[in-house]
């Protein structure tokens, strides 16, 4: 997601839930196991995914053991959306620096490969945090990692390994450090080459909710 001023980013660049390469497959296991982890870990009664690109990971999560009263996901278009979603996820088009929700209104907030792609991540972050009410889950590709492994394997070599779109890049640490500034951090994970945290919001009083906001 990006404002106006920039490419919008929708979905991915590479297919990488869909591709038949071992190597990507493989990784993209661990990214799943991770995220199912700690998404088992907060058993929330309502989810929000914001950035769901084609749908994949909501698809995948709302399959797995613990089943949510309502799972929500959204994106800038859903033009991307995969076929034959779960009927039980919840859709709507939706720019994260201002999302249709009342604040506080979900248990998790899931914003997974969203932060590299936006000019104000400031901006996209408090509004994740005001619509959660506890948990906020969030990953983003592992810098300079992610890079070094574009440039290995050939791609993307007039941008020194920079996946188009991305404008923001994170290490570990600096993903922690800017997180941090909202929440605090309960669990990491490091599934090559990611970084996933998951955390919860320190006690705030909940903002009002603006009406300019429109609840789907």
């Amino acid at each position: 997601m990006n404002l106006q001023a920039s490419p919008t980013i929708v979905g991915n660049v590479y297919d990488k839930y869909a591709t038949s390469n071992p190597i990507v497959r493989w990784l993209m296991q661990g990214f799943l196991n991770a995220v199912s982890e700690l998404y088992l870990s907060v058993r929330p009664r309502r989810v929000l995914e914001v950035g769901c690109g084609e749908g994949h990971l909501s698809q995948h999560l709302i399959k797995l053991a613990h089943t949510p009263e309502a799972f929500h996901a959204c994106d800038l278009s859903l033009t991307h959306l995969a076929s034959g979603l779960d009927e039980r996820l919840i859709f709507c088009e939706a720019d994260i620096y201002k999302l249709p929700f009342e604040g506080s209104r979900f248990d998790l907030v899931i914003c997974c490969e969203v932060l590299e792609h936006l000019e104000c991540p400031e901006r996209g972050l408090a509004e994740v945090c005001r619509v959660s009410k506890d948990a906020v889950l969030v990953s983003t590709p592992r810098e300079p990692l992610w890079r070094c492994l574009n440039l290995l394997r050939g791609k993307y070599w007039s941008d020194w390994g920079n996946t188009p779109g991305h404008v923001q890049h994170f290490s570990e640490s600096g993903l922690q450090s800017f997180l941090g500034s909202r929440f605090d951090i309960r669990e990491i994970r490091s599934p090559l080459p990611w970084t996933v945290i998951l955390g919860h919001l320190r006690c705030r009083p909940t903002p009002p909710f603006n009406d300019t906001h429109q609840r789907p």
